[in-house]
């Protein structure tokens, strides 16, 4: 007979029934049985535990976080029994906050409501959305706008706003760049929006004004009626004289997105993070976004369904897309280079198509140097890119041609607004302030 380990992750309680996946390990402690590597792990506020047989004995069993950070537990498998083993992380600030605690986006609830000072970091550069002492905090005003929030540790007003509908011409390379190197003497979220931006409301937790929580749906801003929304959305979050645009992965199906702005980040954290709330592969982008392409592609399990389904979430085709090439190093002929041909073909909006299918032109055993430096600077020219990694893998590719003056142009550009991102984040968020420094 064998034995059975039931492995879960608790998390704190939302009233949310959405869970996620994450990656761990089940090794023997013995050195006898068999690992099981890169199980997965339910994670969610009463997630079912998955099943795992092994051999009688006993087992160090690991979770491996989308922040790096191991969780580990010991367990003893019995002969014919199934034994628990449940790792917590219910100590979040907030119930509302536990994906993003899940995905190393915020420190322990101590930090926010113990007696201890949160760490500071020395960096100007790595707090420069600090939220300031209360002392320091400046008053409210008079007559706040209609949309604005009541201001606590930091004044809330026009903190997040939302733009539904840029303008495609603004989400060019060189747009971003010059909205980085001279302050607009307008508000950037009207530089850059066809529409009208919308300032948002700074949502309630419990009167905590540190870590707002912004929530979006396939229609703009959960719960506020919206305009159709265009092909690109952005949130523009203003604080402590820092200026970041972020880019909004929406339409993502049915599933939320997340945007944590952390005015009181850990010395390591970002001050914002983005967050898909997608149970299956929602933990596998921020895996992805460290750099961990094989524990992603543990959860992208289905690849394939990922890319067929592109009509549905382009985006989620990307993000399946990235995880394969990081991952299949095959050289030749695939049965999924077709899919990304039409990938980059059916969404002229999407630089990260482009941008999939040059550097697979460029990896493959006779590499396709032509073709592959016609799509790079089709993907320059269609606008940034959604993913944080679209734009890595770009200076990449077009490093690969440093005499052609066309592509070098386009890599200068995009090597300088590279330095205004946030290499840590799935999506890219570009902070506008530090490129005026």
């Amino acid at each position: 007979m064998s034995a059975v380990l039931a492995v879960r992750l608790f998390l704190s309680t939302s009233g949310e029934a959405d869970e996620s996946l994450i990656v761990g390990d089940i090794r023997s402690a013995d050195l006898e049985a068999t690992d099981l590597l890169n199980i997965l792990i339910p994670c969610g506020s009463s997630p079912l535990p998955r099943p795992y047989a092994v051999a009688p004995g006993r087992y160090l069993v690991s979770a491996t976080l989308p922040s790096g950070l191991v969780l580990t537990e010991n367990a003893v498998a019995r002969e014919g029994e199934e034994t628990s083993v449940d790792f917590r992380m219910t100590d979040s600030p907030y119930e509302t906050h536990s994906w993003q605690y899940l995905m190393g986006n915020i420190e322990p609830g101590r930090v926010y409501h113990g007696s201890s000072a949160a760490p500071l970091a020395e960096s100007v550069a790595s707090r420069s959305m600090v939220a300031p002492a209360p002392a320091a905090a400046p008053a409210p005003a008079a007559t706040a706008p209609d949309d604005a929030a009541p201001e606590a540790v930091v004044a809330l007003t026009r903190l997040a706003t939302w733009v539904g509908d840029a303008a495609p011409d603004k989400c060019t390379f060189a747009s971003m760049l010059a909205l980085g190197e001279k302050p607009p003497d307008r508000p950037i979220a009207r530089l850059i929006t066809r529409g009208k931006p919308r300032v948002l409301r700074a949502p309630d937790v419990r009167g905590e004004a540190v870590s707002p929580l912004y929530r979006f749906g396939p229609d703009g801003p959960v719960a506020t009626p919206a305009d159709p929304p265009g092909e690109r959305q952005f949130l523009v979050v203003e604080a402590a004289g820092s200026v970041r645009l972020v880019t909004l992965p929406l339409p993502w199906g049915t599933s939320e997105v997340e945007v944590l702005v952390n005015l009181r980040q850990s010395p390591t954290g970002s001050a914002i993070s983005v967050a898909v709330r997608d149970p299956a592969v929602g933990a596998g982008l921020a895996y992805m976004a460290q750099g961990a392409l094989d524990m992603a592609a543990r959860l992208f399990t289905d690849v394939e369904a990922m890319l067929y389904s592109k009509f549905q979430n382009p985006l989620a085709a990307a993000a399946g897309a990235y995880v394969l090439i990081g991952t299949d190093h095959t050289r030749g002929e695939t049965y999924w280079d077709p899919w990304l041909e039409r990938l980059a073909g059916s969404f002229p909006w999407l630089g990260d198509g482009a941008i999939l299918r040059a550097v697979r032109l460029l990896r493959r055993a006779s590499p396709d140097r032509e073709g592959a430096r016609k799509g790079l600077m089709e993907a320059f020219d269609r606008g940034i890119p959604f993913y944080t990694l679209g734009l890595v893998w770009l200076v990449e590719g077009l490093s690969a041609f440093p005499d052609d003056p066309e592509c070098a142009e386009r890599l200068d550009q995009a090597r300088r607004l590279s330095w205004l991102a946030d290499m840590r984040e799935p999506f890219l968020i570009l902070d506008l302030t530090q490129g005026s420094t």
